[in-house]
């Protein structure tokens, strides 16, 4: 398989399967960029630690870096996100399905982002292409389980462990700085959470851009008559491409979630931003590492409610709360639905 940049802006122009592909999936990392950049920085920004711009292009440079440095260190993330589904040999219609999944994903994610709520792209892509493969399969044969369940212990693993090390860390931060002077500990929290915004930044690229990453790359392989991408290296024009869009989409912002997620949830203190930073950030880490896909966005917000349990449970605003589990918990029926449609509409006009 020819994975040369050449070779893929010929097949780009003549096949027009892969043209629409490419473009939604660059858009759909947009949009990745665009929606789920505030969440690595939210904490940063309402603790008054950066003002929105400067975090905002401090996030996209570490998204840009996360996604190209940790794609070629370990691509597991994105293996197993081109490996989660099969469209079948005929990989003319495979690719029209893929296309009806990615459009699918747009549809969902700025639908909700509109309405100032984080969303989850990460499993409207896993969603999106599960609808897709069960359409063009006619059922389920089409999920390759053995990788589908990484994302019931990824979903499982955000949840308990960001929350976990989000209190684990806060509990650590409060015993260590007890006693000290609160304007002294403010000052190296400040810089603290800095830091601890750009892991979390970087982390977001490296989970979510291989995320897409592989999507494209089963799209490449698609329309090279491949159904499959096993053994195939990624190329690093493929990373660079990725982690630009997602940095530009990045750029663009999006300070309603920054007060949904880091404001109106949890009030927190410096010492406290820092804590759900690096709690988030390490756990990203870890899933990142064992090739599992999970969502930034999961993650954060439970190790946000970690931190502020450290304090007390009614230092949570359980109602915020209630509103994102709800949106996670439609993502998968909702976008799968969608996809499911897309594909079945796709594949009999064209």
């Amino acid at each position: 398989m020819d994975v040369s940049f050449a070779h893929f802006l010929q097949q780009v122009f003549s096949n027009p399967a892969l043209f629409v592909t490419t473009l939604l999936t660059l858009g759909v990392i947009f949009v990745n960029g665009w929606t789920d950049a505030p969440n690595a920085i939210a904490t940063c920004v309402t603790t008054r630690c950066m003002r929105v711009r400067s975090a905002v292009v401090m996030a996209a440079v570490f998204n840009f870096l996360g996604v190209f440095l940790m794609t070629q260190i370990n691509a597991s993330v994105a293996s197993t996100i081109s490996t989660m589904v099969d469209f079948g040999g005929d990989t003319d219609a495979a690719l029209i399905a893929l296309c009806a999944a990615l459009f699918s994903i747009v549809v969902y994610s700025v639908g909700a982002s509109m309405l100032g709520i984080p969303t989850s792209e990460s499993h409207s892509l896993i969603a999106g292409l599960s609808g897709a493969a069960i359409a063009i399969q006619g059922g389920i044969a089409g999920i390759n389980m053995g990788e589908w369940v990484k994302v019931l212990y990824g979903l499982a693993a955000s949840l308990l462990i960001g929350f976990a090390m989000g209190w684990l860390v806060c509990k650590a931060v409060t015993l260590v700085c007890a006693g000290l002077d609160r304007r002294r500990t403010n000052g190296f929290f400040t810089g603290a959470q800095i830091a601890g915004a750009a892991a979390m930044s970087f982390m977001h690229g490296a989970q979510d851009g291989q995320k897409f990453i592989g999507v494209l790359f089963l799209g490449m392989a698609l329309s090279n008559g491949q159904s499959s991408v096993v053994g195939v290296v990624i190329p690093v024009w493929l990373m660079i491409l990725c982690s630009t869009i997602m940095g530009v989409g990045t750029s663009v912002g999006g300070e309603k979630i920054i007060k949904s997620v880091g404001m109106d949830m949890v009030r927190l203190e410096k010492y406290q931003g820092f804590s759900a930073d690096l709690s988030s950030a390490l756990c990203l880490l870890l899933m990142t590492v064992l090739g599992i896909p999970v969502s930034t966005t999961h993650t954060k917000t439970s190790a946000i409610m970690g931190v502020g349990a450290v304090r007390r449970l009614s230092a949570i605003n359980f109602g915020v709360v209630r509103d994102m589990m709800l949106t996670w918990v439609f993502t998968f029926p909702g976008c799968g639905i969608i996809s499911y449609a897309m594909a079945k509409l796709f594949m009999f006009v064209f």
